[in-house]
């Protein structure tokens, strides 16, 4: 089993639900890009994702 780095295991703490598992923003689940947000943040940029309700 690797080791990981104090300052790895406080980055992914941020994307630990209750259970300890890493989850990620309901809209970034299904997305193949690695650019993942926390469940925790807002969006704040995608570029991928677009509101049904934005403006064309």
């Amino acid at each position: 089993m690797s080791r990981v780095s104090q300052k790895k295991k406080e980055e992914w703490a941020f994307f630990l639900n209750a259970r300890n598992r890493i989850e990620y923003n309901e809209k970034c689940k299904r997305c193949q890009k690695d650019c993942k947000q926390s469940w925790r943040a807002e969006l704040v940029y995608c570029p991928d994702y677009r509101s049904k309700r934005a403006e064309s």
